[in-house]
């Protein structure tokens, strides 16, 4: 184990160390987001793949074949294909509210287990899917794997980090999607080669390696600390809080979860509960985030970036490859966060990113714009180029910010007694503006072209702005703490803080 560090709470410090229990939890658990982000990235190759599209999407494969049959913008303008990407995340939306239960009732390792369970299902349908239907089905199962995963995975991480490394370690989970999203790009790219017409299923079927990793992993990995003494077992909270953080006295930290955690029994509702005045900030900056994180365009561009760069004039090897790069940007990109969030903070992050990602799209839709006509493509190979290294500067911004900090600002913010609750909303919300992206997205290139890039860069201004003024700075702040060291003393949000909240005055304010 490494050295010691000290760990803010109650107001004081007291030695933790970076257990390799810690580490072990970290890791299994953060392997969630290598089924998720393997996922957005299989999607993308996958439906650019000729067998596929034409034992599936035949309309689709047509439009591919002969020339001039569709414009640039519209080749792969079809609801069907849309709805093979984007189904996965309308179950993923239903099925978070469920996880919500099982996460509070049965705790954060069960719900990972279900969560690798469903996925390992979902990937079986898909890789040996016959019709249309059957491959539905296995997204339904895939999304509802990914809805389990999304609502515990983030509160495991948060709840076992100390609090001075919470943020990079929280951030473990979208790194581990930046993996898995490389990893399905070179996946696809090796598929693509095969001409036995089984490269898809390959590819598909592969999605099953990180779940499993996943479902084994919970079955070794310790509950959170916060989860057993919410459910009453303090003797198995407190060892386990113990060997995590790799200290005897690990009292101070122990008190402050048990007061939390009575706080929290009393609250009948949690859903309820999570509307009232004095969880309004964190209800509505998780909220706003989750849109913001969907409208800034990235998973347009990483569900759909062979699809993409084969609309730029990019041909299948080109765009497959290209695809690589992004992925391999976005791996990288997300260190930078991971290096950097519990050093400068979290707001820096997001307001240097929403520069450089309003600038990047801006950028590609004016050569868009100058160089891609319905029926004509003048990009050539040093525009090309330059479109694609301002596809990555745009994804390397967003992997530093608005993709891990959109899930650990939510993930640490909410009350003990509405965090359950509160993650549901996240996972809800994200998967609600998932879905609406990848269900619209191709038909909102065929319809406003290199506009779609215009629409994207005018959201990215406004979430900065919002940043700028109505995000607090969460770095270093205890979980337990955030109401009395952050929501308290900021200048907009206090407002919500009075003592009066559950009183008619408190709830009749503004």
């Amino acid at each position: 184990m490494a050295g010691g560090f000290g760990v803010a709470t109650g107001g004081t410090e007291f030695k933790a160390k970076f257990t390799l229990l810690l580490l072990i939890s970290c890791m299994i658990s953060a392997s969630g987001g290598l089924m998720f982000g393997y996922d957005v990235g299989i999607s993308g190759g996958v439906t650019s793949m000729p067998d596929f599209l034409k034992k599936f999407f035949p309309t689709v494969y047509k439009n591919q074949q002969v020339s001039g049959l569709t414009g640039n913008y519209c080749k792969y303008d079809n609801q069907g294909l849309q709805l093979f990407t984007s189904s996965l995340y309308l179950a993923a939306l239903i099925a978070t509210f469920l996880a919500s239960y099982t996460t509070k009732t049965w705790g954060r390792k069960m719900t990972m287990l279900m969560a690798g369970i469903l996925f390992l299902a979902g990937t079986i349908f898909n890789a040996a899917a016959l019709n249309l239907a059957m491959l539905i089905v296995g997204r339904l199962l895939l999304g509802c794997g990914v809805g389990f995963a999304n609502q515990a995975i983030p509160l495991f991480l948060s709840e076992i980090a100390p609090t001075r490394i919470r943020g990079a370690i929280n951030i473990l989970f979208q790194f581990n999607i930046t993996i898995g999203i490389l990893a399905a790009n070179f996946v696809n790219y090796g598929t693509s080669k095969l001409t036995n017409g089984y490269g898809w299923r390959i590819s598909l079927g592969l999605a099953g390696i990180p779940a499993l990793l996943l479902t084994v992993g919970s079955l070794i990995v310790a509950d959170t600390p916060n989860s057993l003494i919410a459910r009453g077992k303090l003797e198995e909270g407190k060892e386990i809080l113990r060997r995590i953080r790799g200290v005897d006295n690990v009292d101070p930290e122990y008190l402050e979860i048990v007061e939390a955690s009575h706080a929290a029994a009393e609250i009948k509702n949690p859903f309820q509960n999570l509307l009232k005045r004095r969880n309004r900030p964190t209800l509505v900056i998780a909220i706003v985030m989750q849109i913001f994180q969907q409208f800034t365009g990235i998973n347009a561009i990483m569900f759909y970036a062979p699809v993409l760069f084969q609309t730029l004039g990019f041909k299948s090897d080109a765009s497959l490859y290209s695809s690589v790069i992004t992925g391999g940007v976005n791996v990288l990109s997300t260190l930078v966060s991971l290096a950097l969030v519990d050093k400068v903070g979290r707001r820096i992050l997001l307001i240097e990113a929403g520069v450089q990602m309003f600038l990047s799209q801006m950028g590609v839709a004016i050569l868009m714009g100058l160089k891609v006509k319905d029926h004509s493509n003048n990009l050539g190979l040093v525009f090309g180029i330059l479109v694609l290294s301002l596809v990555c500067s745009f994804v390397a911004s967003f992997a530093w910010s608005w993709g891990p900090l959109g899930w650990l600002i939510p993930s640490e913010t909410f009350a003990t007694e509405a965090r359950s609750a509160g993650q549901s909303v996240v996972v809800c919300t994200n998967m609600l503006f998932t879905f609406i992206i990848a269900q619209a997205f191709l038909s909102m290139l065929c319809h406003m072209k290199f506009g779609i890039f215009l629409f994207f860069s005018a959201w990215v201004l406004v979430m900065t702005l919002f940043t700028i003024f109505l995000l607090p700075e969460t770095k270093n702040i205890p979980i337990d703490e955030m109401n009395e060291r952050v929501w308290k003393k900021h200048w907009y949000w206090k407002r919500y803080m009075d003592d009066l909240e559950d009183g008619p005055k408190g709830e009749d304010q503004v």
